[in-house]
């Protein structure tokens, strides 16, 4: 009988000390994914900069939190995240330019998500209007002149550039780009579509050559004669000033900065910035990450080591951009320039803008 008892007792010993180490292992299993939650943000980034880099590694030190980063071209990667649907592992997609992230927010790849530093931090247009996204840094897309050739008194708005007197001088990129494709829409907001589609019109009937390359490509073509004066964005003037290949320094030194529109309605701007995914695993991580970003201290070091305009008005120029001088914006909301794109490719379409 005491043996029985003893047996007994050594069982439900037994059946008490799996049950608590079931217990301990479900308790683990609870945590871990809220562990990992708190530690990680993954992003979707088509920016490529050392720049970024630093600051996510700055990032981890004050939170603790690792940020992932998958890099890749902007439309591969909203194309990425599509496809991906839920099962997706980005919560944040960083991409140049407005139109970009409207066709992210349009696809229903972006959620909404509520941030007073952010609010504080950017001004109302540079933020979409359902704070699906918003600016980073900002750039301004001007005209260069070749400075051997060209006045830059002779200068004044996108629009004149439609004059005779421009006639087979004019470089820009193809219409399949999204800088084109935004600064058109902007005049479509601006102007409406009939006096955009003129100035298109008009444009193509200047080029010095067909629409082809990069920005840089523009630059270095001006330098080279191919054409007198190009379309381009500030900030690659920057890189090209400071880059590594003379060839670029070389060219960049050639052409002179002029900000269009500084009478009428304003140069063209742009922007890169950050939307949180649908589907985001970490979302209060990666609303960290963003406020962290349009922060004064994150806003300097894009304008610094980038070349480009910080989205936050609280942020000093850098010393380069300030040489070019100050110049009125455009005052549109920037996710106009993703309502009106489907209208700016239909424009190009009819008017031959390759």
């Amino acid at each position: 009988m005491n043996k029985k008892i003893k047996f007994l007792s050594i069982t439900s010993a037994l059946l008490l000390s799996t049950s608590i180490f079931a217990g301990c292992a479900k308790i683990a299993e609870e945590k871990t994914p809220t562990q990992q939650k708190e530690k990680v943000v993954n992003v979707y980034s088509d920016r490529h900069y050392d720049t970024d880099k630093k600051l996510y590694e700055e990032f981890t030190k004050m939170t603790g939190i690792k940020v992932n980063v998958v890099e890749g071209k902007s439309d591969e990667l909203i194309e990425r995240l599509s496809r991906e649907g839920q099962d997706t592992q980005a919560d944040i997609l960083i991409t140049a330019d407005a139109g970009r992230l409207h066709k992210a927010k349009e696809q229903g790849l972006l959620q909404s998500f509520d941030s007073e530093i952010v609010n504080k931090n950017i001004p109302k247009n540079l933020r979409d209007k359902d704070n699906t996204w918003t600016a980073l840094t900002v750039r301004a897309r001007v005209i260069v002149y070749s400075k051997d050739r060209v006045n830059p008194n002779e200068l004044s708005t996108y629009e004149a550039l439609t004059d005779a007197k421009w006639k087979g001088r004019v470089l820009t990129r193809s219409s399949t780009n999204i800088y084109s494709q935004s600064l058109l829409a902007s005049m479509i907001e601006i102007n409406g579509k009939e006096k955009a589609k003129e100035w298109a019109k008009g444009l193509v009937q200047n080029f010095a050559r067909e629409p082809q390359g990069n920005d840089r490509d523009q630059v270095k073509a001006v330098a080279a004669g191919v054409g007198d004066v190009a379309i381009v964005n500030t900030y690659y003037i920057g890189k090209m000033l400071n880059s590594q290949d003379q060839e670029e320094v070389n060219a960049a030194n050639k052409v002179g900065v002029f900000f269009p529109n500084q009478q009428t309605t304003g140069t063209h701007i742009n922007i890169s910035g950050a939307g949180l995914t649908k589907a985001s695993k970490n979302k209060e991580n990666a609303i960290k990450l963003i406020e962290f970003l349009t922060s004064e201290e994150a806003q300097k070091l894009f304008a610094e080591a980038n070349f480009e305009y910080p989205a936050n008005p609280k942020v000093e120029v850098a010393k380069l951009l300030k040489s070019w001088g100050e110049f009125k914006r455009q005052d549109i909301e920037m996710s106009k320039l993703g309502e009106h794109n489907k209208h700016a490719v239909e424009i190009f379409n009819e008017v031959g803008w390759k």
